[in-house]
């Protein structure tokens, strides 16, 4: 990977707006004024005026009248809205437009079942977009789906997909971000505007009473509604989510997922505020971790505080506003108490009128906490620190035997600060046991000799020293490398840091044939020590190289260091970076079949390892006396695919050398081309994993371990396994997950299995691999059935030469 821009301590800066549902007068440029005075960044605008939904509203009155002794069956014309005239609309192209976020109608309803309504909507909504388009405006406001009677309406929501694909072709410069809950699909149903459109459906097309619509909480109907919408709009990256946090979040399955979509706005209305001892303003700490999660990504949201009251001094342009810092005192910002509650609607109604009262100093408090929570965000973690920049970006893996790489490449890799104090520890302690066990050396003086092949800069050779000096015990130290340039800075070390005492050999480490001795002939390893894992242990061709050396390892005490490696797999859910693939494949046909190196930050697993919601988790009654409960993190299920040891066994290369150059004794050849000397490094896997939620994959994040020692005194071990990682080798930074994308995402239901089928392939020329990932679903009479399955990927176009 290449070198990341140096990060430092940067703190997340919080983008926040103020947006009123309500807002009674133009946003203005003396009112933008006013705001960023305030310490906003920006204000949302209504598209259209109350003028032009009273003139719906009117149209649609004088249809229903002129038409209500009609059939509906009758072939009638749907009535025409009139085009947009300067009452209609507060805005105009300006300046000022880059600073604010239209809003679109929320009392239209695209998805409605009504026809006449459906209709009304669509053309309210295209002509808000195309006026809002032709002002200038990036970002665009657009209330997501009425879930009507509490089901996921497959007609209605497809009317509003397509409703949002065809906006996107109206403006090739809008951002369209869909407002849509965290939470339960009831809480974004609502009774209160008496105009909107959703209350004028006819019965005939209303199959379920209103008092009936809601009879059982979904935690994952909005989100269920927002995936068809992105996926009717194939992932469009001007398409993102404007996600409204609740009084009480929901459980933390539900906020991973959302996590994981393409966030632009973090929506904070005033009633999910608490109110804390001193009568401030604040946020639970279920609500400050999600926000901080989240804004440690790399694209992160912006923060909208709706419905906080007006912006002070809005009619008195003259007065001097104090800008909210986030200085506050710990009494004012303390978290609310275990007795404290959320605010009912109706209370939070009130917040505005009440807030000067309650904080005559601070005329912003809710802001004020906001920009409280941005100056006290927790310290980035050492990864965080390393990989700035590198979030969910897609990098080729590195083909190490056919590339000479770079210096730069080298010291990003050496400024891991756990990886060579880990080999280190293993060397010694080998070392240590080597002496302990009165093992014979390959030495004449009973020196071990310790061959470091792919050597690189050398980090390896000094770690090799210090940890012969540790253990006490003396080495003779080669440096193997087939890199010219690399080499000839191994010799420079050798001359100014380490005495001399290192042989520096420059050679292909298979080609080696091992210490020079005086009598011209060649001597045995006793130890061989390489860094040749990938971020699947075997995707860098290290059991090929290994394979290819281990002829010059003593074959009675020879120790590889590292020992053995496994590679690990599991499905996640990561929209962002398949939105990127699916913009990428346009000019690269082998994007899907590549698997790719990345941070992954922004995903979710789908299969997690067991949980209870419990019934406190998903409470959101507003009386309730107990704080929300801080769940921790969920775990994925991470499941080994296959391992590989080291030395291998002599029968094994034994039987490769004999299929290499195709005698007759050596088989009919290889099962994918050449002759089949390297298929005992041939692999193949199939995995099962539970998903308890719905969910989309796609694709596969795959991880190692390796042991690089493991004798009396324990196993020093490595890892990327996000379940291990913290107990073997916590804040090692050296490798980044690989990704194994899939083409088309595969849709799963509550309760269903992914199988995944994973092949390591070879040709004697290349490795590659091939993945296929499966669907099942067991019914209630024990019958298991198959709802999709993927491609089978293959990566042998863009394979690792050997």
């Amino acid at each position: 990977m290449d070198s990341p821009d140096s990060q430092d301590e940067t703190m997340p800066m919080f983008y926040v707006a103020h947006h009123e549902t309500k807002r009674p007068l133009p946003v203005t440029e003396q009112v933008l004024q006013q705001a960023r005075d305030c310490g906003y960044d920006m204000l949302t605008t209504p598209i259209t005026t109350p003028h032009f939904h009273a003139s719906v509203l009117t149209l649609l009155t004088t249809y229903n009248q002129a038409h209500g002794e009609r059939s509906p069956n009758d072939d009638l014309p749907l009535p025409l809205i009139p085009a947009l005239r300067p009452v209609d609309t507060p805005l105009t192209p300006s300046d000022n437009v880059a600073q604010t976020v239209a809003v679109t109608s929320p009392w239209i309803d695209l998805a409605s079942p009504d026809p006449l309504i459906a209709h009304l909507s669509r053309q309210v909504f295209n002509m808000e977009i195309a006026y809002a388009a032709f002002c200038g405006v990036i970002n665009v406001l657009v209330q997501g789906p009425q879930l009507h009677n509490g089901a996921r309406s497959s007609e209605g929501l497809s009317q509003h997909a397509r409703a949002i694909k065809e906006a996107l072709s109206l403006g090739g410069y809008l951002q369209l971000h869909i407002t849509t809950p965290m939470g339960d699909v009831s809480e974004s149903v609502t009774d209160e505007d008496m105009g909107n459109l959703a209350r004028f459906a006819r019965d005939e097309y209303i199959h379920t009473s209103r008092s009936t619509q809601i009879t059982k909480s979904d935690l994952f109907a909005s989100w269920d509604a927002w995936d068809l919408i992105r996926s009717v709009c194939r992932y469009n990256q001007r398409l993102c989510v404007s996600l409204t946090l609740p009084r009480r979040l929901p459980p933390i399955a539900v906020q991973s997922r959302w996590y994981s979509e393409p966030l632009r706005f973090l929506s904070i209305p005033a009633s999910s505020f608490l109110v804390n001892a001193r009568g401030s303003f604040v946020l639970s700490k279920p609500h400050q971790l999600y926000i901080s999660r989240c804004m440690r990504l790399r694209t992160a949201p912006w923060i909208m505080v709706v419905d906080v009251g007006p912006i002070p001094g809005i009619n008195d342009p003259d007065l001097i506003m104090q800008y909210s810092s986030g200085h506050l005192s710990p009494g004012i910002a303390a978290d609310a108490s275990t007795g404290s509650r959320s605010p009912t609607p109706a209370e939070s109604a009130q917040m505005p009128r009440n807030q000067n009262r309650k904080s005559k100093a601070d005329p912003t408090p809710h802001l004020s906490y906001i920009r409280y929570l941005q100056r006290n965000q927790p310290s980035k973690t050492t990864i965080e620190r390393f990989g700035g920049g590198f979030q969910d970006y897609l990098q080729a893996p590195l083909q190490p035997l056919t590339d000479n790489l770079e210096s730069i490449t080298y010291e990003v890799f050496e400024k891991d600060p756990v990886k060579y104090d880990w080999y280190e520890r293993a060397i010694a302690q080998a070392l240590r046991e080597w002496t302990e066990q009165g093992k014979s050396t390959s030495s004449a003086n009973g020196a071990v000799v310790i061959a470091v092949v792919g050597s690189g800069r050398g980090p390896l050779v000094t770690r090799a020293i210090q940890a012969s000096q540790d253990a006490g015990v003396q080495v003779e130290v080669y440096a193997v490398e087939k890199n010219p340039n690399a080499y000839v800075l191994l010799q420079r070390h050798n001359e100014e840091d380490w005495g001399g005492l290192i042989t520096v050999v420059k050679t292909d480490m298979r080609a080696w044939k091992g210490p020079l001795l005086p009598d011209g002939t060649h001597g045995r390893v006793d130890i061989l020590v390489s860094e040749l894992l990938g971020s699947f242990a075997d995707n860098e061709l290290s059991p090929e190289c290994l394979d290819g050396v281990q002829h010059v390892l003593n074959p009675e005490h020879g120790i590889s260091i590292p020992t053995s490696y496994t590679a690990h797999l599991t499905p996640i859910s990561a929209p962002r970076i398949h939105a990127d693939l699916v913009n990428r494949s346009s000019s690269d046909s082998h994007v899907f079949d590549t698997p790719f190196v990345v941070m992954l930050q922004q995903i979710d697993y789908l299969s997690t390892q067991e949980f209870d919601y419990g019934p406190g988790d998903i409470s959101s009654t507003p009386s309730s006396k107990q704080q929300p409960k801080v769940e921790a993190p969920l775990l994925p299920d991470v499941q080994t695919a296959w391992a590989f040891k080291h030395p291998c066994h002599p029968s094994v290369l034994a039987q490769s050398n004999l299929r290499r150059g195709g005698s007759a004794s050596g088989g009919g050849g290889g099962a994918t081309g050449g002759d089949g000397a390297n298929e005992h490094n041939v692999r193949f896997s199939k995995t099962v994993f539970e998903c308890a939620e719905r969910g989309v994959c796609h694709g596969i994040a795959g991880y190692f371990e390796t042991v690089l020692y493991a004798g009396t005194e324990g196993s020093v071990e490595l890892s990327t396994n996000p379940v291990t990682m913290e107990e073997k080798s916590k804040d090692m930074i050296s490798w980044f997950p690989i990704l194994f994308p899939l083409k088309t995402p595969i849709y799963v239901p509550e309760h269903a299995e992914l199988e995944i089928s994973m092949w390591r392939q070879t040709d004697d020329r290349k490795v590659w691999y091939e993945w296929m990932v499966e669907a099942f679903l067991t019914l209630s009479g024990g019958s298991r059935v198959r709802l999709g399955a993927s491609e089978l990927h293959s990566s042998r176009m863009n394979g690792c030469l050997m």
